[in-house]
Protein backbone atom coordinates (compact mmCIF):
# COMPACT_ATOMS: atom_id res chain seq x y z
CA UNK A 1 0.00 0.00 0.00
CA UNK A 2 2.91 2.39 -1.14
CA UNK A 3 3.73 2.18 3.00
CA UNK A 4 0.51 3.99 3.55
CA UNK A 5 0.46 7.30 2.47
CA UNK A 6 0.66 7.92 6.11
CA UNK A 7 3.72 9.07 5.98
CA UNK A 8 3.00 12.09 4.31
CA UNK A 9 2.46 14.36 7.64
CA UNK A 10 6.03 15.24 9.20
CA UNK A 11 8.95 16.98 9.15
CA UNK A 12 8.08 19.63 5.92
CA UNK A 13 10.58 21.22 3.87
CA UNK A 14 9.42 23.35 0.94
CA UNK A 15 10.95 24.46 -2.22
CA UNK A 16 9.30 27.54 -3.73
CA UNK A 17 8.31 27.82 -7.33
CA UNK A 18 7.37 30.19 -9.38
CA UNK A 19 3.98 28.78 -10.02
CA UNK A 20 3.39 28.17 -6.36
CA UNK A 21 0.76 30.61 -4.31
CA UNK A 22 2.15 32.44 -1.79
CA UNK A 23 -0.55 32.13 0.69
CA UNK A 24 -0.28 28.54 0.29
CA UNK A 25 2.93 28.40 0.77
CA UNK A 26 2.98 30.42 3.73
CA UNK A 27 0.58 28.39 5.08
CA UNK A 28 2.58 25.14 5.02
CA UNK A 29 6.00 26.75 6.12
CA UNK A 30 3.45 27.63 9.59
CA UNK A 31 2.59 24.25 9.64
CA UNK A 32 6.02 23.03 8.81
CA UNK A 33 7.59 25.44 11.91
CA UNK A 34 4.85 24.10 14.70
CA UNK A 35 5.73 20.79 13.57
CA UNK A 36 9.42 20.83 13.94
CA UNK A 37 9.04 22.25 17.51
CA UNK A 38 7.26 19.22 19.13
CA UNK A 39 9.71 16.65 20.50
CA UNK A 40 7.48 13.67 19.73
CA UNK A 41 4.12 13.01 17.48
CA UNK A 42 1.66 10.61 18.03
CA UNK A 43 -1.09 9.87 15.80
CA UNK A 44 -4.19 7.29 15.40
CA UNK A 45 -5.37 7.80 12.10
CA UNK A 46 -8.00 6.03 9.76
CA UNK A 47 -6.99 4.71 6.71
CA UNK A 48 -9.41 4.48 3.26
CA UNK A 49 -8.85 3.29 -0.19
CA UNK A 50 -11.54 3.71 -2.77
CA UNK A 51 -11.88 2.93 -6.63
CA UNK A 52 -15.72 3.10 -7.77
CA UNK A 53 -14.94 1.19 -11.25
CA UNK A 54 -12.65 -1.48 -9.62
CA UNK A 55 -15.91 -2.04 -6.72
CA UNK A 56 -12.31 -1.40 -4.14
CA UNK A 57 -13.42 -0.01 -0.94
CA UNK A 58 -11.00 -0.70 2.14
CA UNK A 59 -10.89 0.62 5.52
CA UNK A 60 -8.71 0.30 8.43
CA UNK A 61 -7.25 2.02 11.36
CA UNK A 62 -3.88 2.43 12.71
CA UNK A 63 -1.87 4.44 14.62
CA UNK A 64 2.10 5.91 14.86
CA UNK A 65 4.69 7.56 17.19
CA UNK A 66 7.12 9.55 15.74
CA UNK A 67 10.49 11.05 17.12
CA UNK A 68 12.62 12.61 14.69
CA UNK A 69 13.81 10.10 12.21
CA UNK A 70 12.43 7.17 14.39
CA UNK A 71 8.82 5.91 14.20
CA UNK A 72 6.94 3.10 15.77
CA UNK A 73 3.47 2.33 13.21
CA UNK A 74 0.93 -0.02 13.56
CA UNK A 75 -1.12 -0.83 10.31
CA UNK A 76 -3.48 -3.96 8.70
CA UNK A 77 -1.99 -6.13 12.05
CA UNK A 78 1.88 -5.34 11.25
CA UNK A 79 3.95 -3.49 13.20
CA UNK A 80 6.85 -1.46 11.84
CA UNK A 81 9.46 0.02 13.99
CA UNK A 82 11.98 2.17 12.38
CA UNK A 83 15.22 2.89 15.21
CA UNK A 84 16.67 5.48 12.94
CA UNK A 85 18.96 3.01 11.11
CA UNK A 86 17.11 -0.33 10.31
CA UNK A 87 13.25 -1.00 9.54
CA UNK A 88 11.69 -3.71 11.54
CA UNK A 89 8.50 -5.24 9.66
CA UNK A 90 6.43 -7.64 12.11
CA UNK A 91 3.70 -9.90 10.90
CA UNK A 92 2.24 -12.11 13.87
CA UNK A 93 0.08 -13.36 11.28
CA UNK A 94 2.91 -14.90 9.02
CA UNK A 95 5.33 -15.29 12.60
CA UNK A 96 7.70 -13.19 10.42
CA UNK A 97 10.08 -10.12 10.98
CA UNK A 98 11.65 -8.72 7.92
CA UNK A 99 15.14 -6.60 8.68
CA UNK A 100 16.22 -3.86 6.23
CA UNK A 101 17.80 -0.47 6.41
CA UNK A 102 15.93 2.36 5.61
CA UNK A 103 15.61 3.03 1.96
CA UNK A 104 15.37 6.45 0.64
CA UNK A 105 16.13 5.97 -2.92
CA UNK A 106 12.98 4.01 -3.12
CA UNK A 107 10.30 6.66 -3.76
CA UNK A 108 7.01 4.52 -3.43
CA UNK A 109 7.97 4.14 0.14
CA UNK A 110 6.55 7.59 2.16
CA UNK A 111 7.42 6.43 6.18
CA UNK A 112 6.18 8.55 8.94
CA UNK A 113 9.35 10.98 9.24
CA UNK A 114 8.88 12.08 6.04
CA UNK A 115 5.54 13.29 6.00
CA UNK A 116 4.41 15.96 3.86
CA UNK A 117 7.97 16.24 2.30
CA UNK A 118 7.11 14.07 -0.23
CA UNK A 119 6.44 16.78 -2.64
CA UNK A 120 8.69 18.74 -1.59
CA UNK A 121 10.30 18.49 -5.29
CA UNK A 122 7.79 17.57 -6.84
CA UNK A 123 4.94 19.05 -6.27
CA UNK A 124 3.17 22.80 -7.21
CA UNK A 125 0.56 24.31 -4.93
CA UNK A 126 -2.29 26.43 -4.38
CA UNK A 127 -4.91 27.12 -1.74
CA UNK A 128 -8.06 25.07 -2.18
CA UNK A 129 -11.37 24.88 -0.56
CA UNK A 130 -12.26 25.99 3.27
CA UNK A 131 -14.52 23.20 4.53
CA UNK A 132 -16.45 23.23 8.26
CA UNK A 133 -15.38 20.03 9.74
CA UNK A 134 -17.81 18.94 12.81
CA UNK A 135 -16.67 23.05 14.24
CA UNK A 136 -13.78 22.74 12.51
CA UNK A 137 -12.43 25.28 9.93
CA UNK A 138 -10.50 22.80 7.50
CA UNK A 139 -8.28 24.78 4.82
CA UNK A 140 -7.53 22.81 2.27
CA UNK A 141 -4.10 22.83 0.03
CA UNK A 142 -3.79 21.52 -3.71
CA UNK A 143 -1.22 19.67 -4.51
CA UNK A 144 -0.41 18.93 -8.68
CA UNK A 145 2.48 16.91 -9.49
CA UNK A 146 4.94 18.36 -11.55
CA UNK A 147 5.45 14.97 -13.55
CA UNK A 148 3.14 14.61 -16.29
CA UNK A 149 3.82 10.82 -16.39
CA UNK A 150 3.04 10.42 -12.28
CA UNK A 151 0.28 8.17 -11.32
CA UNK A 152 -1.05 10.52 -9.16
CA UNK A 153 -3.37 13.08 -10.49
CA UNK A 154 -3.74 15.58 -7.56
CA UNK A 155 -3.28 15.51 -3.54
CA UNK A 156 -5.49 17.58 -1.25
CA UNK A 157 -3.70 18.33 1.96
CA UNK A 158 -6.04 19.52 4.61
CA UNK A 159 -4.93 21.91 7.52
CA UNK A 160 -6.81 22.88 10.93
CA UNK A 161 -6.98 26.75 10.72
CA UNK A 162 -6.61 26.85 14.55
CA UNK A 163 -4.37 24.56 15.31
CA UNK A 164 -2.26 24.33 11.77
CA UNK A 165 -1.90 20.55 12.69
CA UNK A 166 -3.03 18.02 9.57
CA UNK A 167 -6.80 16.67 9.70
CA UNK A 168 -6.23 14.77 6.30
CA UNK A 169 -4.85 14.03 3.28
CA UNK A 170 -6.58 12.88 -0.07
CA UNK A 171 -4.66 11.32 -2.82
CA UNK A 172 -6.38 11.09 -6.45
CA UNK A 173 -4.71 8.82 -8.51
CA UNK A 174 -5.42 8.57 -12.19
CA UNK A 175 -6.84 5.22 -12.25
CA UNK A 176 -9.55 6.13 -10.30
CA UNK A 177 -8.12 5.23 -7.05
CA UNK A 178 -8.65 7.74 -4.27
CA UNK A 179 -7.01 7.41 -0.70
CA UNK A 180 -7.62 9.55 2.84
CA UNK A 181 -5.67 9.64 5.78
CA UNK A 182 -7.67 11.10 8.63
CA UNK A 183 -6.14 11.80 11.98
CA UNK A 184 -8.71 11.32 14.67
CA UNK A 185 -6.17 12.13 17.28
CA UNK A 186 -2.99 14.37 17.20
CA UNK A 187 -0.91 14.38 20.50
CA UNK A 188 2.02 15.80 20.77
CA UNK A 189 5.50 15.57 23.08
CA UNK A 190 3.94 12.36 25.20
CA UNK A 191 6.27 10.48 27.58
CA UNK A 192 7.24 7.77 25.55
CA UNK A 193 9.21 4.89 26.70
CA UNK A 194 13.15 4.94 25.80
CA UNK A 195 12.78 1.37 24.23
CA UNK A 196 9.86 1.94 22.18
CA UNK A 197 11.87 2.77 18.83
CA UNK A 198 14.21 -0.57 19.83
CA UNK A 199 13.59 -3.89 18.39
CA UNK A 200 13.70 -6.80 21.10
CA UNK A 201 14.80 -9.73 19.18
CA UNK A 202 14.20 -12.27 22.60
CA UNK A 203 10.04 -11.02 22.42
CA UNK A 204 10.37 -13.21 18.68
CA UNK A 205 12.55 -16.38 19.05
CA UNK A 206 9.77 -18.38 17.43
CA UNK A 207 9.32 -15.80 14.33
CA UNK A 208 11.11 -16.42 11.01
CA UNK A 209 13.98 -13.51 10.69
CA UNK A 210 14.17 -12.43 7.67
CA UNK A 211 17.29 -10.06 6.43
CA UNK A 212 16.86 -8.87 3.14
CA UNK A 213 19.92 -6.46 2.86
Amino acid sequence: MKNLILITFLTLGFTVFAQNDNKAEALLNEVSTKIKSYKNISLDFKYELNNLSENVKQETRGDVVIEGEKYKLNILGVTRIFDGKTLYTISPEDEEVTISSDNTEDESTITPSKMLSFYENGYTYKMDIIQNVRGRKIQYIKLNPMDTNSEIKHVLLGIDATTKHIYNLIEVGKNGTKTTLTVNSFKTDQPISKTLFTFDKSKYSDYFINKID
